[in-house]
């Protein structure tokens, strides 16, 4: 793959990946369009090391917040960190379960079938971009007022575990944005719009380091016959690919911050419908 391509994905990845309007939905699509397979092993550790990179540019933008919440009084951060473990482990509980019977019930006839399979299925990420994009909608019209003011910005235990079950059902398919429907969960549910957003990004953060892992082990059990630089040369532009994926995230980052505060969010949610109906176009016309 050409280093031009490589810093468009990450171009693409970096823009969209901190909007919630589904940062693989978008990768797949200029994948498609540039003839690329987005299912093979190279492709999914390229997306997942271009999340790798806005992963970082979410740590560089929120550092301050999450520092300010790990000197705060009150047991602030232990319930902070809290809410993510349980966050986390329910999305893991979730997620699995949702892999395992795609695999095994959508993939049955196919022998050693992944559930990256689906991944270069536009016939499956334009309905996900639709459900996702209602949701957006939703939580931007109903102006459910916060829950009492604390220093979780209502964020509890039982939240937490919405939010977390939520972004389970995020993880098989490409569309269905992981910051659109966790944000919006979290909005609806009465948590501040601000905390919605430190929240999801942080479980982003956690998330991330075991699906590159994931992915990386994919391509070397993939790769095993073939040579060692054709390995290094994978890892390689996916690392250019992060490097390009950062830059672009903060300038995302600092975009999503302004609407989010004020009252724009719904637009993502119509941004998303309208990708829904290009990607489902797409499809019918062959790609």
């Amino acid at each position: 793959m050409s280093l031009l391509r490589v810093v468009v994905l990450g171009l693409v990845q970096g823009l969209a990946e901190l909007l919630p309007v589904s940062s693989s939905a978008h990768v797949v699509v200029a994948e498609k369009l540039m003839h690329l397979n987005p299912s093979s092993p190279e492709m999914t550790l390229l997306l997942v090391m271009l999340h790798t990179g806005t992963m970082l540019a979410v740590i560089v933008y929120f550092w301050k917040r999450w520092k300010a919440t790990l000197t705060r009084e009150h047991g602030g951060f232990r319930k902070f960190l809290l809410f993510l473990v349980v966050a986390t482990v329910i999305t893991g509980a979730v997620g699995e379960v949702l892999i395992k019977i795609i695999e095994k019930v959508w993939f049955r006839d196919t022998p050693h079938a992944e559930v990256e399979q689906l991944f270069s299925h536009l016939e499956l990420i334009a309905p996900a971009l639709a459900l996702v994009g209602v949701l957006i909608i939703i939580a931007g019209v109903v102006r459910r007022p916060p829950s009492k003011a604390d220093e979780a910005g209502g964020l509890d235990v039982k939240r937490a575990g919405l939010i977390g079950a939520v972004q389970g059902v995020c993880l098989p398919f490409r569309g269905f944005s992981r910051s659109g429907a966790t944000i919006s969960t979290a909005m609806l549910t009465g948590i501040e719009k601000v905390h919605a957003e430190e929240f999801s990004f942080a479980l982003a953060v956690i998330l991330t380091p075991p699906v590159v892992v994931r992915e990386a082990l994919r391509l070397v059990k993939a790769e095993h016959a073939s040579p060692v630089s054709d390995l290094a040369w994978a890892v390689g532009i996916s690392l250019f690919g992060a490097l390009c994926a950062f830059i672009a995230g903060l300038v995302a980052l600092k975009w999503l911050s302004r609407w989010l505060e004020a009252g724009r969010w719904y637009w993502f949610g119509i941004y998303c419908l309208l990708a829904s109906a290009v990607v489902a176009g797409m499809h019918h016309a062959g790609y």
